[in-house]
């Protein structure tokens, strides 16, 4: 994911001062944040699914679901700067 960031930081759009400042405005970067937290977390989660536990399967079906989410904000608000960046044209 980081890689994409460093593409908007370098991309030949002209977005990239937005899409920058947009990520240190904090809600993109917390949410970025928040789904490695979640991977790190739910690590060991997985290698017991894959063994079979069903407990630990629908616990990583939930973190599956909570970094969807993360990275739907993330989303939405690199979309947002792109829009802000084109409003001021």
């Amino acid at each position: 994911m980081m890689v994409s960031y460093y593409t908007c930081i370098g991309s030949k759009s002209g977005l990239a001062g937005v899409w920058n400042s947009h990520w240190k405005d904090g809600g993109d970067m917390e949410a970025f944040e928040r789904i490695k937290k979640i991977i790190a977390e739910c690590e060991e989660d997985l290698r017991k699914a894959v063994g079979g536990n069903k407990a630990a399967q629908t616990r990583v079906r939930k973190s599956m679901q909570e970094i969807k989410d993360a990275a739907q904000q993330v989303r939405v608000g690199m979309l947002e700067a792109r829009e802000s960046e084109v409003k001021k044209d």
